[in-house]
């Protein structure tokens, strides 16, 4: 685990994807410890690409409209149950 400066705008999700597209392997979301943070489970030899990528990230804080297949899925359904319900 590598220490970063926590981001202003941190989304876990994009960090990772932005990690991932930049070189850096990472499998595991970011973590924040109580004095705020950041931890990456990352090599260290990453460190040196992770550093800009952390620094220019800039996260969606805003939650992501649920699609009609996640709207289904908290009611415990599917696409194919609704289609047999509804005929």
């Amino acid at each position: 685990m590598i220490e970063f400066t926590k981001p202003t705008n941190l989304n876990g999700t994009e960090l990772l994807a932005e990690l991932n597209a930049g070189g850096v392997l990472i499998t595991q979301s970011p973590m924040l410890d109580g004095n705020g943070d950041l931890w990456l489970d990352i090599a260290e030899a990453d460190k040196i690409k992770a550093t800009p990528i952390v620094a220019a990230h800039n996260g969606t804080i805003v939650a992501p409209e649920p699609t009609i297949i996640d709207k289904l899925a908290s009611v415990g359904l599917n696409i194919d149950e609704l289609k047999a319900a509804l005929a």
